[in-house]
């Protein structure tokens, strides 16, 4: 039986590796072994930042929303209880975006949600 030689799948394999390492300075874009270390630890990274990224937004929307609270004399949890006291079930990302863009509208959330806590 004949021998069959491995090249052509180990080179797939390597080029593979090499191609997700492209924009990688020196040796990291170049040599194999150094390069699929540095793509294994990019793709963990990249991972974890995709996580990451979503508690980023929240932290940033409930910023946003703390500050037109406060603007409007209430505390970003007074207010998030005061809207569900009202029954009023908005996202965050939503609150936000009023905050910022449509300060009126914000203010009339605020003050509903004032005259259900008193």
């Amino acid at each position: 039986m004949a021998r069959i030689k491995g090249g052509l799948n180990a080179k797939k394999k390597h080029n593979r590796v090499l191609k997700l390492a492209k924009g990688y300075r020196g040796a990291r874009s170049k040599q194999y072994r150094i390069a699929k270390q540095s793509v294994m630890r990019a793709l963990t990274s990249s991972y974890a930042g995709r996580k990451e990224r979503k508690r980023q937004f929240r932290q940033l929307w409930i910023a946003r929303i703390n500050a037109a609270a406060r603007l409007n004399g209430l505390s970003y949890s007074k207010f998030m209880y005061g809207l569900k006291l009202a029954g009023i079930e908005m996202n965050r990302k939503m609150l936000a975006e009023m905050a910022v863009n449509d300060a009126e509208g914000f203010k009339t959330l605020a003050e509903l949600a004032k005259s259900k806590l008193a």
